[in-house]
């Protein structure tokens, strides 16, 4: 079949044709120059960075108590901001900083407990920190798997968060601007850190679960 059939069977002109593949060569060198598309055609995320309302962020740790019951307590200061693309759902980086002498039990003679040597000894580590590297989403792109490393007690250790977006949409009254609504949690081994207090005798779980409730302002 000659070219100039097989334009007239499918209704194009030639002219026509060659207009429409140069409009395409156009908008692929401008997507590639603009860093959108990559060589096997992928179209690439573009950071975006949220910050973590102080306002709206609830840092809880729960671990067992001589098996009577399961202790709950929180930290009441945390800042944080990451880089993601809610369109690609792309993560690049994210940071999270904790203020150990924050703790908050609602016991003072626990919470002085808590904040010394035993536990996390929060004159000589202030700042709990968690540095994301990987974020791998579910078929369902509602949450995924977050990784990162953990620094306690001056030792980083790897961890995965379980991640569920709750919510992706501008605020409805305030600031107005683009949040996103974001449940994560994990369990980690203490004594991997060196918190090692309790755990030889059952006093206190070595297993501590960590659950973290936020909202993020793109700034």
């Amino acid at each position: 079949m000659s070219h100039e059939l097989f334009y007239q069977l499918n209704g194009l002109s030639r002219g026509r044709l060659l207009k429409m593949s140069s409009l395409i060569k156009l908008t692929i060198s401008l997507l590639l120059s603009l860093g959108l598309l990559g060589p096997g055609g992928f179209v690439f995320g573009q950071p975006v960075t949220w910050e973590i309302d102080p306002e709206h962020f609830s840092i809880v740790f729960e671990a067992d108590h001589i098996g009577y019951q399961s202790q709950l307590g929180l930290f009441l200061e945390g800042s944080g901001e990451f880089d993601f693309d809610p369109k690609t759902f792309e993560f690049f980086s994210g940071r999270v900083e904790i203020q150990a002498g924050s703790v908050f039990s609602n016991n003072d003679d626990r919470d002085d407990h808590l904040r010394g040597r035993d536990f996390l000894n929060s004159r000589r580590h202030p700042a709990i920190l968690f540095e994301a590297g990987e974020f791998l989403p579910n078929q369902q792109r509602s949450g995924g798997e977050l990784r990162g490393n953990l620094t306690l007690l001056g030792m980083t250790h790897p961890i995965i968060l379980d991640v569920k977006l709750n919510k992706f949409a501008r605020y409805p009254f305030g600031h107005r601007k683009e949040t996103i609504g974001i449940s994560a949690n994990t369990v980690i081994d203490r004594s991997i850190w060196g918190m090692d207090y309790g755990v030889s005798n059952d006093m206190v779980g070595n297993k501590v679960m960590l659950r973290f409730e936020f909202e993020a302002v793109q700034e």
